[in-house]
């Protein structure tokens, strides 16, 4: 059931806990107290609204890695890269970086200067960037793992 509930919220995090109710059979109060479980125990971690980028004025999406020195600190460079606005999403990887970033600026010039804000950390030895000529999907939302569909 909290499969269920996780998948119909992954398609649309704004369904009323009635209309959950009615998608896996349970009544609003039971949706309810099983949606906070979900979110007391981690496994929810948040809602938030998906908004076009580009509306923002942030035209520019690149994927950066960063290849860290052997003396680098990983976790205080995580800690300096949340820091960053401009970086929207940030991977700790395996391979030749040490992190995979998704950042959004509005230009090329602002790219610019997220490259060389990046550069600055301690402990970031090179970037390399890939820039996005346009996005095809994003935020997909797949099956939940383990959930038969009928």
């Amino acid at each position: 059931m909290d499969r269920q509930l996780i998948q119909a919220l992954r398609q649309n995090g704004r369904a009323s806990y009635a209309e959950l109710g009615r998608l896996v059979g349970l009544s609003g109060p039971s949706v309810t107290d099983r949606i906070n479980r979900l979110e007391q125990a981690g496994v929810i971690t948040g809602y938030r609204a998906i908004v076009a980028p580009a509306s923002l004025g942030l035209g520019v999406t690149a994927l950066i890695g960063l290849q860290l020195s052997d003396a680098a600190d990983h976790e205080d460079v995580g800690e300096r890269l949340r820091e960053l606005d401009e970086v929207e999403d940030c991977w700790f990887i395996a391979g030749e970086d040490s992190y995979m970033l998704k950042v959004r600026v509005s230009d090329v010039d602002d790219l610019e200067l997220a490259v060389r804000r990046l550069s600055r950390i301690e402990g970031v030895a090179r970037t390399r960037t890939t820039v996005v000529l346009s996005t095809k999907w994003e935020n997909r939302v797949g099956p939940v793992p383990g959930l038969d569909e009928e």
